[in-house]
């Protein structure tokens, strides 16, 4: 069976990677959220290491859940995984400097945090779908399954036209 690349997606097959993409990363907000309320109210830390342990564990997170049921992707995983870092290397000083700024102005360590994952949340996606899982979507052994499936199904239609 070939395999099926990010060029051949659908209107309603990016539809769903989007609505993918959005919970998935919900639930590593959750993560995020969770952890630096925690580092943030049990230490007396200042807001940078709060938010480096936090964005760490949501990467994670983020990355294996997406890798798998977003991107279904079966590109090599220490490949996707420096990719990944890479964008990590630009978007984290940048979210910690202005994270630890708009801190030190006044603002919310919440809202800070809030605003920062929406940002990253659409720089991700985007950085994601267009570099790190490009021209490997579709291809782990659950997208070809699938793909078989819908196959047989159309076969099976066209079987039923014929008789």
């Amino acid at each position: 069976m070939e395999k099926k690349t990010d060029e051949k997606l659908t209107k309603r097959e990016n539809t769903l990677q989007v609505i993918k993409f959005v919970i998935f990363s919900v639930s590593a907000g959750v993560i995020q959220t969770i952890s630096f309320t925690i580092v943030n109210e049990l230490t007396s830390w200042p807001y940078t290491p709060c938010y480096l342990i936090a964005l760490t564990l949501s990467v994670l997170w983020n990355f294996t859940l997406n890798r798998e049921f977003t991107f279904k992707s079966a590109n090599n995983v220490p490949v996707a995984m420096v990719k990944v870092a890479a964008f990590y290397c630009v978007f984290t000083p940048a979210s910690t400097w202005w994270g630890a700024a708009l801190t030190d102005a006044g603002w919310n360590e919440y809202v800070v945090l809030l605003l920062t994952m929406a940002v990253n949340l659409t720089t991700e996606f985007l950085y994601d779908r267009f570099f790190v899982f490009r021209g490997t979507m579709n291809t782990n052994r659950r997208a070809l399954k699938a793909a078989e499936k819908a196959d047989m199904n159309v076969s099976s239609d066209i079987d039923d036209e014929i008789i």
